[in-house]
This record gives C-alpha cells, sequence and structure tokens, in this order.
C-alpha cells in the first residue's frame, strides 16, 4: 500500500512522519518511522480504542510521539482517506 506521510511539531521541533498501511490478521496496522529512523508497528489496541506501538522497539517510541502518531493513524483510518479498514 502506498504510503502516508505527514509533519507533526512537538516541543517546539519538527518531525518528518511516514507510516505504510497494512493488515494483518484482518487489523489495519501500520509500519512507521519519523525523520526516517527506526521503524515501528502500531496496531488498533481494542482496550484503550487507539493504535499504540507494538514490539520490542516500542518502549523506545517517545510517549508524546507515540500519542500524536497514534491520534492521526486513527484520523486517516476513520476518515477512510488511506489505508486498512478493520474487517
Amino acid at each position: 500500500m502506498e504510503p502516508i506521510t505527514f509533519e507533526l511539531m512537538l516541543n517546539n521541533v519538527p518531525y518528518w512522519i511516514k507510516a505504510v498501511p497494512f493488515t494483518f490478521n484482518s487489523e489495519a496496522r501500520y509500519r512507521v518511522s519519523y525523520n526516517d529512523g527506526p521503524e515501528y508497528i502500531f496496531a488498533w489496541d481494542t482496550n484503550i480504542e487507539q493504535f499504540v506501538a507494538i514490539g520490542d522497539a516500542s518502549s523506545t517510541i517517545p510517549d508524546d510521539m507515540e500519542e500524536a502518531v497514534a491520534a492521526r493513524l486513527l484520523q486517516f483510518t476513520t476518515e477512510g482517506k488511506r489505508g486498512p479498514k478493520e474487517a
């Protein structure tokens, strides 16, 4: 699928975000990197009803970055502009 790119400004620092949507076990997921750094996997968490970073590397993403990216991914997914939809 085609990557989604957007910019975030957190604590007066600009970040360039690249998110590549994909489906795993009928779930919407995204491969996300910022400023061409490491890749994080974001998946939908039904308990808290938002996207969260998962996997071993998820502990290294700053909390404010994870929250901001999760909000944008939810926006892209629910508006149906791009990315997979949950089955």
